[in-house]
């Protein structure tokens, strides 16, 4: 019996999935396995050694202590993609509040209220200060095509927009679900110089902290408006804010409020809505489970963040699972116990991620003690036989 710890809520459907003969769920279950969660933060927890995986529903992993994970042979898994359609409708939805004030315009039509036969005339004299470009023509700059910024491109496109996207890292599969009409550049001054709108969809990482900074808005038009539905660390709040009030920038749309932020005349905070849908939870629910229970049943890694994606079928009698650091030497020491114990390699894999590495072989013959002795290899960290 597997343990499966919820931090969050988890929306059934998900864990519906799980086969109650084989694991127990709920928020009260102590020395899990496998921990699913969604926005609690585990940087103060501390995780036993039987600890196998975290699963986040959803993409961002920032609540999560990826290192220590790793150092532990924690495998942290993300649902990318689950969310991105409940987010791509926020961001066109965001870049029509953002031409036309109509959030600006909802506060100032309540303080009508009480003025009876007045309204109508008073809705006219007034309406002129909430005038605001339409988005069809304009040119929208998209900074990171993964599965969110592609779903945007493309509906942006649709809607008549002249759509430029930017993504050093853009992997095939993304590629080829963007659409034609998209200018994709390679420079993403290109997009700062150009772009009426600029999208940001990009991972919190060091080198994308604060990239939105004062000079790079110095490279923007005067009239741009931008949106940041990723991570709030991805722009300087200090340089937007003052950027803004200079006349440097036209609206700022965030689903990162903050104190600076919350009432500043050209500032719209949402409250982290961007995945907020029943949907989107659905989805990013089924995802995590089945990442862990292929993870935990097969040994399978799917949308890990730290540790690299393999999938390899059991063909012999078990799987041996092994997670280590990326160094010289280690698949050698680790063939010549397996070999030793008179155990027959019908297959290998090994791929790496940076520093670790996860390496299974697909064996026949009696494996009674093998997990011991390969934990005894150095620069391994985890040892798991799957049958």
């Amino acid at each position: 019996m597997y343990n499966i710890q919820t931090l969050n809520k988890i929306a059934a459907c998900g864990t519906d999935l799980l086969d109650k003969s084989k694991y127990s769920f709920g928020d009260d279950v102590k020395n899990p396995d496998a921990i699913l969660v969604r926005s609690a933060a585990m940087h103060d927890m501390e995780f036993a050694d039987n600890l196998l995986a975290i699963a986040r529903a959803g993409a961002g992993v920032n609540n999560i202590p990826i290192d220590r994970c790793t150092e532990k042979g924690i495998v942290v898994f993300n649902t990318p993609g689950a969310n991105a359609n409940a987010v791509k409708e926020l961001i066109i939805c965001a870049l029509l509040l953002s031409s036309r004030k109509i959030p600006a315009s909802m506060e100032w039509i309540k303080t009508l209220k009480g003025k009876g036969d007045e309204v109508s005339k008073l809705v006219e004299k007034g309406k002129s200060q909430f005038v605001g470009p339409e988005i069809m023509g304009k040119k929208l700059g998209v900074i990171g095509l993964g599965a969110i910024g592609v779903l945007v491109s493309n509906a942006a496109a649709s809607l008549g927009m002249e759509v430029y996207g930017y993504d050093p890292y853009l992997n095939v599969e993304h590629a080829l679900k963007l659409s034609g009409k998209v200018n994709y550049v390679k420079d993403v001054k290109e997009i700062y110089e150009k772009c009426d709108y600029i999208t940001l969809h990009v991972p919190a990482t060091p080198d994308t902290k604060g990239m939105i900074n004062a000079e790079a808005i110095s490279l923007m038009k005067k009239s741009v408006r931008l949106l940041n539905f990723s991570r709030d660390t991805l722009v300087v709040e200090a340089d937007v804010i003052a950027a803004l009030d200079n006349g440097g920038m036209a609206c700022y749309v965030t689903d990162f409020g903050s104190d600076n932020l919350i009432g500043h005349e050209n500032v719209i905070c949402l409250p982290h809505l961007g995945a907020s849908t029943p949907e989107s939870e659905d989805n990013c629910a089924v995802m995590a489970v089945k990442e862990v229970v292929d993870y935990i049943e097969n040994g399978n890694i799917t949308n890990s963040v730290n540790l690299p994606n393999m999938t390899m079928p059991i063909t012999g009698n078990a799987k041996i699972c092994v997670i280590h650091k990326n160094a010289e030497g280690v698949l050698s020491n680790l063939t010549k116990p397996i070999s030793d114990a008179g155990l027959n390699i019908e297959n290998m894999e090994n791929k790496s991620k940076k520093e670790y590495a996860y390496t299974c072989l697909d064996v026949t013959g009696d494996t009674s003690g093998i997990e011991e002795k390969l934990k005894a290899v150095e620069n391994v960290i985890s040892v798991r036989v799957v049958k």
